[in-house]
């Protein structure tokens, strides 16, 4: 397959040095307001916890992308699977090892059609691994709870699995750094867009009942943040594709804004149902992995889809890489 260089595309060398640029001027404001004393004692340790979350996310999230096709589609397939651990825990869907599993062959096997570049068995995979799950447990003969237990395991397996390996299928396409890039430093800086607007600005609630900390300005100023931001790297990503006019890209940093507080919605609502705070506890400042990557979740097949109905995804690219013998 052919592929460009780590660090060919100008979009990539942007993100990369931006990033780590963010980080140091945050650090720089954060160690300015604790010398002088700016802020509370817990909005200090909040902006630290977080700060020291991101330094060890950033290289995390970008390291694969960075390294190659097969270690995005593996760094996603762990993603994945990290994401159905913390679900199973806080669901109960661990008390259903047979639905769990299901979900888990799921996971890795779509994961796998996206490193044999086989789209056919990739988009084959959702109904069929859909159906599998709900037939699964019937032979056990238990009816009692059978909704229930089938429900969270699709929804395990289309979020975790179909939704996320969105991005191990782009990972195929030879210009996939930049774009890859773009979606997790974009989505990541609604969340933070958001948190800040949302702490400058106050105001209403958002939707108290299922987000408490989210205000209606920190929503509106993280998707204006999001929208420009992706339309702006879309320009210079897919410049000379019809993809690149002003309203399809304008249209395109919508769909990621949107959906990466639908995202986060979405995973609140969970939390709100059982009655948690966060799915986890493994990133101060953060909750668990699921906290963290909620956003990704419903961009990833947004984007994708979008991307490839105006330019492909690894058209040209050959396919079946392993199975084609």
């Amino acid at each position: 397959m052919i592929r460009q260089g780590v660090f060919d595309h100008p979009v990539t060398i942007g993100i990369v040095a931006a990033t780590v640029a963010v980080l140091l001027v945050a650090a720089g404001v954060i160690g300015a307001m604790t010398a002088m004393g700016r802020g509370t004692p817990e909005l200090r340790r909040e902006l630290w916890l977080r700060l020291g979350s991101w330094c060890l996310l950033l290289p995390l999230m970008m390291g694969p992308v960075l390294l190659g096709r097969e270690w995005v589609i593996g760094a996603v397939t762990l993603l994945g699977l990290a994401c159905l651990r913390e679900f199973d825990r806080a669901t109960g869907l661990f008390r259903e090892p047979l639905v769990a599993a299901l979900v888990v062959l799921g996971i890795v096997a779509v994961n796998f059609a996206a490193l044999d570049h086989w789209y056919g068995f990739f988009v084959a995979l959702w109904p069929l691994t859909v159906g599998v799950i709900c037939i699964g447990t019937i032979p056990r003969d238990r009816p009692s709870g059978y909704v229930q237990r089938t429900a969270l395991g699709i929804l395990a397996y289309m979020l975790f699995g179909a939704g996320l390996a969105h991005l191990s299928f782009m990972a195929n396409d030879p210009a996939y750094r930049p774009v890859l890039l773009m979606l997790l430093t974009t989505v990541a800086l609604s969340d933070v867009a958001a948190f800040t607007f949302g702490k400058l600005i106050g105001g209403p609630k958002l939707l108290p009942a299922t987000s408490p900390n989210k205000s209606i300005s920190g929503a509106l100023g993280a998707l204006c943040v999001t929208t420009l931001l992706v339309a702006g790297l879309a320009w210079a990503i897919f410049a000379g594709t019809p993809m690149a006019q002003p309203h399809w890209l304008l249209l395109f940093g919508l769909i990621v804004g949107i959906g990466a507080q639908a995202g986060d919605l979405m995973l609140s609502s969970i939390k709100r149902d059982i009655g948690i705070k966060d799915m986890g506890t493994i990133l101060p400042g953060h909750g668990g992995v699921l906290d963290r990557f909620n956003s990704l979740l419903l961009v990833a097949p947004a984007a994708f889809h979008f991307i490839r109905f105006f330019v492909g995804v690894a058209e040209q690219q050959p396919a079946r890489l392993i199975t084609g013998g």
